[in-house]
């Protein structure tokens, strides 16, 4: 193919692709720098020059590499564009002509590439390109034509592109006769010759039928018979690539699955069961507890191993991965369309009992280690079936205890009497796993789930103890307040001597489990257990072990943690105890300065805040000034970079502080606020992505979210600790009032654009707090002025009218409402009141519109609609609640209540809605 750009751009362009693909750091930066500066200049040639190569280049590593850079360039930001500019790419400053050549150099790569792998790359640089210029209205007809042509080939491999190209741009064939593309698709889904052209046709097909429209839809249906008749016949090396690539399927599209439930139960069945089963299940008696985890039988010898050995661990790694593609496949299935799942005979049986076997497979003989271990730390955890206790808690969520609690305890008992301990240890994770989803139907029968679980507490084996302490845990928290209010005496009975345990990871999962007890008791229910608990917390507390070994670390921090809850709950009973445990926890807080104490020093502070909460000042003020000096010294102590805890427990403490002083707290403000303020002024420290290519491993205390079609990494620390310091400041506002004046103006100018900081709902809710209560401070100061109001007010309103989140919009609505009790109607001047009604207009007009939308679109999930509506009903609340402090008979009252009633009612009654569960 003749050259599209001088022989001197090709060249320098040669030299600098074999820069960048160098290990040299310096090298390969001057040749980064260099490829900016030459597309700022000519985008064009430079970007056709990379095309070229990718056809003219030698080595396959420079053909695909160009490709890559290829992909990347072409829609990045254009450089020197300004902030506020739409989004350009370089792509949007190519001439037509350089596009044409462009598409013709790359079709050139996907009909002349001898190699595989570099064809690859070239059909997602291409899909990219079609994509993308599709959006913006410009059609590729020359790459539809190809693309068919490549079906028709000879060669397997430019078949599979083909289709490649289809999966990925869907758009070439969505214009086209339905019968046409299915006869197309149909021929790849039967390729004789390659499983890899039928795995791209099944993957072509999953795209078209998910872009597909409802009219095409409706033609398209016979499509599925080839498609799942490509799984039978494969290997089980092929069989978890496609089976993962109809999943996705199964959630967008489940009604497409209805007339295949029985053909695919029957089928998968067989798939997400332990390979080879010796006849007894988690629900029989094991014969052999020292075989593999697929219970497999007879044992192995010594010295039965064959020379095939390691191809054997390989097929069963092979069939494993087939396994949990199967259930994947079923579970999202079952998600996407719970009726579909209930309707179907056997489905959940099989999955309910899939997930049991597996999380019955753990590894023999680690328990030493596991003793060992910290719990975070634990390398064990990657060996432990998560896949099928994540895959029993989202059917349990989907369908409810009607349908999973039969088929689950149909195997549990027999699991909790097995003798060998994984099936033990199984049967109690599952308990815990299931109970959120089957709260409503489990509470029925709470009674005997309890009479199951309490005698594992006394088990030989730690690690079904500590697996009954998450499974009682767990409970606590699906069914709190119910199970503390019924079986309080039986959970008590097991879970105080378990502190006592030998093993420290089971003593300190114990007291974790004492933590999820306490967070649904009654104080009075508590009271008489405080004692014991508080006897053996301490004794886990001192380093001075009896058996003279050291008091490992995380059981220090969890005993101080549950002291913490402890004292929470039990309030100001906990008074008794004060004199043994605060002189701890000082103690902690003077010596505990080396960076592998910090979360120690750290679950000190927030344990001395609570406790200080719970017994009141008069018992507390003995103590105060000891823990301020203390953490004024942390405080003003040079910082660790690596003590990322320290900056958020340390605003939190000093919070507590505030709560249990009171007003005795003012003398402390010029020593708590200008970090504080500082805090709650932090700036989001965020990166901009051009692509999800560019964002790689996820850096620690950072997440990604996509924002504005730009993807965002942003530092969680930072944002923790200002919606810390806004918490706080909230706390201190309220408990001092007029007293907090010095602080009113600074306060009040972080709160106002706090309110759009949409990087942290956390932060928008204390603004929104904080605003009247800075309001009454001012007023009871006599430092509050009508500016202050009227901004405040403006502010307020404009972010009603923007707001898109309707649990925040309630938010706004209390605050303002809020901030005019307290200064009074009049305040809310005609202007601002104005502005106020359009701004509701507007949120009524919205609300309106989305709720219409959903009731055209009967096939979305009713009960996630329901839950937001809900959240919508309390929005139109406060809003109706502020209309009627403004007048009585305001004329917007009749829209409100117009939009509440296009909501629809999701369930013909509470009761029906609770048995379903």
């Amino acid at each position: 193919m003749e050259a599209v750009v001088p022989h001197e751009i090709t060249t320098e362009l040669t030299q600098i692709l074999a820069n960048l693909v160098l290990g040299d750091n310096k090298i390969r930066s001057n040749a980064e720098q260099a490829v900016n500066d030459r597309l700022a200049q000519t985008p064009d040639l430079y970007l056709l020059a990379l095309a070229q190569f990718s056809i003219a280049a030698d080595t396959e590593v420079m053909r695909s590499f160009s490709l890559v850079l290829l992909r990347r360039l072409l829609f990045r930001a254009a450089p020197g564009q300004q902030p506020r500019e739409g989004r350009l790419t370089l792509y949007d400053q190519l001439p037509a002509h350089a596009l044409t050549t462009l598409e013709r150099l790359l079709l050139h790569s996907l009909s002349h590439e001898p190699l595989d792998a570099v064809r690859r790359k070239t059909v997602d640089t291409v899909c990219d390109l079609a994509n993308n210029s599709m959006s913006r209205g410009r059609p590729w007809h020359a790459l539809q034509a190809q693309t068919f042509t490549m079906t028709q080939t000879g060669e397997a491999g430019f078949r599979e592109c083909a289709y490649r190209l289809f999966s990925g741009c869907p758009n070439l064939v969505m214009d086209l006769q339905t019968d046409a593309v299915l006869t197309v698709f149909r021929k790849g889904l039967q390729d004789s010759q390659s499983v890899e052209v039928r795995l791209a046709a099944l993957r072509a097909s999953v795209s078209y039928l998910t872009a597909c429209d409802q009219h095409q839809l409706s033609q398209s249906l016979s499509l599925l018979y080839p498609m799942l008749d490509t799984l039978p016949s494969l290997s089980n090396i092929h069989l978890k690539s496609f089976l993962s690539s109809l999943t996705p399927l199964c959630s967008s599209h489940p009604n497409l699955f209805v007339p295949h439930m029985n053909a695919l139960l029957s089928f998968l069945r067989g798939l997400i069961m332990p390979s080879v089963d010796s006849g007894p299940t988690p629900t029989v008696a094991k014969p052999f507890p020292g075989t593999s985890p697929s219970f497999t039988f007879p044992p192995d010898g010594p010295g039965s191993r064959t020379p095939d050995d390691s191809d054997e661990v390989t097929e069963d790694e092979e069939k494993e991965l087939v396994r949990k593609a199967a259930l994947e496949f079923m579970v999202s299935l079952t998600e996407a369309k719970p009726t579909l799942a209930k309707r179907s005979e056997g489905w959940t049986a099989a999955m309910v009992r899939a997930s049991l076997e597996g999380m019955g497979e753990l590894p023999e003989d680690t328990l030493d280690s596991w003793l060992e271990a910290d719990p975070s730390e634990d390398s064990q955890d990657e060996n432990y079936p998560h896949v099928y206790e994540q895959s029993l808690d989202r059917v349990a969520c989907a369908l409810g205890g009607k349908a999973v609690l039969p088929p689950a305890f149909q195997y549990i008992p027999s699991m909790l009497a097995n003798y060998d301990w994984r099936l033990r240890h199984a049967g109690l994770m599952a308990i815990a796993a299931i109970a959120e989803g089957t709260s409503k139907v489990m509470q029925m029968e709470l009674g005997k789930v309890v009479d199951l679980v309490t005698p594992m507490f006394k088990d030989a084996h730690p690690r079904v103890r500590y697996a009954a302490c998450q499974c009682v845990g767990q409970l606590c928290t699906d069914l709190e307040e119910i199970i503390q209010d019924r079986y309080h005496e039986q959970l008590f009975a097991a879970l105080i001597p378990t502190l006592e345990a030998p093993e420290p990871r089971v003593h300190s999962h114990a007291a974790a489990a004492l933590i999820n007890f306490c967070e649904g008791v009654e104080r009075d229910t508590l009271v008489p257990y405080l004692d014991p608990i508080v006897e053996r917390l301490l004794k886990m507390l001192n380093p001075g072990a009896d058996d003279g070994k050291a008091v490992k670390g995380y059981v220090q921090e969890q005993a101080i943690t549950t002291l913490a809850m402890v004292a929470d709950a039990s309030e100001a009973t906990f008074a008794k105890h004060y004199n043994s445990i605060m002189p701890l926890l000082l103690n902690v807080l003077r010596n505990a300065n080396s960076s592998d104490h910090y979360k120690l020093r750290a679950k000190a502070m927030e344990c001395a805040g609570l406790i200080a909460i719970a017994v009141g000042r008069n018992v507390f003020r003995a103590d105060a000034n000891t823990l301020i000096d203390l953490l004024i010294k942390i405080q003003n102590s040079p910082v660790d970079p690596s003590d990322t805890m320290l900056p958020t427990f340390l605003i939190a403490t000093w919070a507590k502080i505030c709560q249990a002083l009171g007003t005795e707290f003012e003398p402390f403000l010029p020593v708590v606020m200008p970090p504080l303020l500082s805090a709650a002024s932090a700036k989001a420290d965020v990166s901009v992505y051009d692509d999800e290519d560019d964002v790689g491993e996820t850096r620690e205390g950072w997440e990604t979210i996509s924002m504005d079609g730009q993807i965002v990494g942003i530092r969680t620390s930072t944002i923790d600790e200002k919606c810390q310091a806004f918490d706080t400041l909230v706390v201190y506002c309220a408990t001092l009032s007029g007293r907090f004046a010095p602080y009113l103006t600074q306060s009040l100018e972080l709160s106002l654009p706090a309110l759009k900081f949409y990087f942290h709902d956390g932060v928008r809710e204390a603004a929104s707090r904080l605003i009247p209560l800075l309001f009454s401070c001012g007023k009871n100061s006599g430092t509050l002025t009508s500016q202050m109001v009227a901004a405040s007010f403006l502010q307020l309103i404009h972010s009603i009218r923007a707001e898109t989140d309707p649990s925040f919009l309630s938010s706004l609505y209390r605050a303002l409402a809020d901030g005019l009790r307290v200064v009074g109607i009049p305040a809310l001047t005609p202007d601002l009141q104005a502005a106020l009604i359009e701004a509701t207009k507007h949120q009524l007009q919205t609300l309106a519109d989305k709720r219409k939308r959903r009731a055209e679109s009967p096939e979305d999930d009713r009960e996630e609609l329901a839950l937001l509506e809900e959240v919508e009903e309390f929005a139109l609340e406060d809003m109706e609640k502020l209309l009627k402090m403004l007048d009585g008979q305001h004329p917007l009252l009749v829209a409100v209540s117009s939009v509440r009633d296009l909501g629809f009612n999701q369930w013909d009654s509470e009761e029906e809605r609770d048995s379903d569960r």
